[in-house]
Protein backbone atom coordinates (compact mmCIF):
# COMPACT_ATOMS: atom_id res chain seq x y z
CA UNK A 1 0.00 0.00 0.00
CA UNK A 2 1.52 3.57 -1.10
CA UNK A 3 1.88 6.26 1.49
CA UNK A 4 1.52 9.89 0.67
CA UNK A 5 2.62 10.63 3.54
CA UNK A 6 6.10 10.21 2.13
CA UNK A 7 5.74 13.35 0.10
CA UNK A 8 7.49 16.59 1.59
CA UNK A 9 5.38 18.29 -0.90
CA UNK A 10 1.94 18.73 -0.21
CA UNK A 11 -0.12 16.87 -2.21
CA UNK A 12 -2.24 19.94 -2.97
CA UNK A 13 0.25 21.87 -3.92
CA UNK A 14 0.55 19.14 -6.33
CA UNK A 15 -2.97 19.57 -7.38
CA UNK A 16 -2.28 23.10 -7.58
CA UNK A 17 0.53 22.87 -10.14
CA UNK A 18 -1.50 20.33 -12.02
CA UNK A 19 -3.69 22.85 -12.80
CA UNK A 20 -1.45 25.20 -14.15
CA UNK A 21 0.35 23.12 -16.12
CA UNK A 22 -2.88 22.43 -18.16
CA UNK A 23 -3.47 26.07 -18.63
CA UNK A 24 0.36 26.28 -20.07
CA UNK A 25 0.35 23.56 -22.69
CA UNK A 26 -3.18 24.02 -23.63
CA UNK A 27 -2.27 27.57 -25.19
CA UNK A 28 -1.92 27.69 -28.70
CA UNK A 29 1.38 29.15 -28.52
CA UNK A 30 3.60 26.24 -26.65
CA UNK A 31 5.14 24.33 -29.10
CA UNK A 32 8.03 21.56 -28.77
CA UNK A 33 10.80 21.29 -31.60
CA UNK A 34 10.18 17.50 -31.83
CA UNK A 35 6.80 15.65 -31.21
CA UNK A 36 8.65 11.94 -30.59
CA UNK A 37 12.20 12.69 -29.21
CA UNK A 38 13.93 9.24 -29.02
CA UNK A 39 15.21 10.68 -25.41
CA UNK A 40 14.27 13.69 -23.11
CA UNK A 41 17.38 14.89 -23.87
CA UNK A 42 16.05 15.75 -27.46
CA UNK A 43 14.24 18.39 -26.04
CA UNK A 44 15.98 21.68 -25.94
CA UNK A 45 13.84 22.56 -23.01
CA UNK A 46 15.75 25.90 -22.40
CA UNK A 47 15.54 26.80 -25.94
CA UNK A 48 11.40 25.55 -25.86
CA UNK A 49 10.44 27.65 -23.10
CA UNK A 50 12.36 30.72 -23.41
CA UNK A 51 9.65 32.17 -25.78
CA UNK A 52 7.32 32.05 -23.10
CA UNK A 53 9.27 33.78 -20.02
CA UNK A 54 6.38 36.55 -20.06
CA UNK A 55 3.87 33.90 -20.34
CA UNK A 56 1.94 34.98 -16.66
CA UNK A 57 1.01 31.25 -16.10
CA UNK A 58 4.10 29.84 -17.27
CA UNK A 59 5.28 33.03 -14.18
CA UNK A 60 3.04 31.31 -12.11
CA UNK A 61 4.08 27.89 -12.12
CA UNK A 62 7.99 29.18 -11.85
CA UNK A 63 7.39 31.20 -8.49
CA UNK A 64 5.86 28.46 -7.17
CA UNK A 65 8.52 25.94 -7.54
CA UNK A 66 11.18 28.45 -6.79
CA UNK A 67 8.88 28.97 -3.33
CA UNK A 68 9.52 25.41 -2.75
CA UNK A 69 12.31 23.85 -0.11
CA UNK A 70 14.92 21.26 -1.82
CA UNK A 71 13.34 18.85 -0.92
CA UNK A 72 9.63 19.54 -2.26
CA UNK A 73 11.30 20.49 -5.66
CA UNK A 74 12.93 16.83 -5.56
CA UNK A 75 9.48 15.18 -4.93
CA UNK A 76 8.09 16.71 -7.96
CA UNK A 77 11.19 15.95 -10.13
CA UNK A 78 10.19 11.95 -8.39
CA UNK A 79 6.23 12.76 -9.11
CA UNK A 80 7.39 13.05 -12.81
CA UNK A 81 9.87 9.87 -12.86
CA UNK A 82 7.17 7.69 -10.60
CA UNK A 83 4.39 9.16 -13.05
CA UNK A 84 6.12 8.72 -16.34
CA UNK A 85 6.89 4.94 -15.16
CA UNK A 86 10.55 5.46 -15.24
CA UNK A 87 10.43 3.67 -11.63
CA UNK A 88 8.28 0.85 -9.99
CA UNK A 89 8.60 2.60 -6.65
CA UNK A 90 9.05 5.80 -5.27
CA UNK A 91 12.25 5.44 -3.17
CA UNK A 92 14.06 4.33 -6.45
CA UNK A 93 12.56 7.16 -8.19
CA UNK A 94 13.20 10.01 -4.98
CA UNK A 95 16.47 8.58 -5.40
CA UNK A 96 17.43 9.04 -9.46
CA UNK A 97 15.58 13.00 -8.16
CA UNK A 98 18.52 13.33 -6.14
CA UNK A 99 21.00 12.55 -8.49
CA UNK A 100 19.58 14.58 -11.41
CA UNK A 101 18.39 17.40 -9.76
CA UNK A 102 18.05 20.02 -12.55
CA UNK A 103 18.48 23.87 -11.07
CA UNK A 104 16.34 24.94 -13.47
CA UNK A 105 13.64 22.56 -12.67
CA UNK A 106 10.77 24.82 -13.98
CA UNK A 107 11.63 24.88 -17.42
CA UNK A 108 12.56 21.57 -17.35
CA UNK A 109 9.12 20.00 -15.83
CA UNK A 110 6.86 22.09 -18.35
CA UNK A 111 8.89 21.46 -21.21
CA UNK A 112 7.52 18.10 -21.01
CA UNK A 113 4.04 18.34 -22.63
CA UNK A 114 2.24 15.40 -20.39
CA UNK A 115 3.90 16.71 -16.70
CA UNK A 116 0.27 17.29 -15.45
CA UNK A 117 -0.81 13.78 -16.39
CA UNK A 118 3.03 12.61 -14.69
CA UNK A 119 2.30 14.25 -12.01
CA UNK A 120 -1.47 13.08 -11.47
CA UNK A 121 -0.35 9.73 -12.38
CA UNK A 122 2.07 9.67 -9.20
CA UNK A 123 -0.58 10.87 -6.75
CA UNK A 124 -2.76 7.93 -8.07
CA UNK A 125 0.25 5.52 -6.98
CA UNK A 126 0.60 7.05 -4.10
CA UNK A 127 -3.19 6.78 -3.65
CA UNK A 128 -3.83 10.83 -3.69
CA UNK A 129 -7.01 11.81 -5.94
CA UNK A 130 -6.67 15.39 -6.59
CA UNK A 131 -10.71 15.42 -6.46
CA UNK A 132 -11.05 15.33 -3.10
Amino acid sequence: MADINILNINPEMVCSLIVKAREFHAKEEVTFSEENPQTEYEYDWAQILADHQDDFTYLEVKNVIKSLSYDEQIDLLSLMYLGRDDFDDWESAHQAAINNFIPNLTDYLLAHPYIADYWESALDILEYNCEK
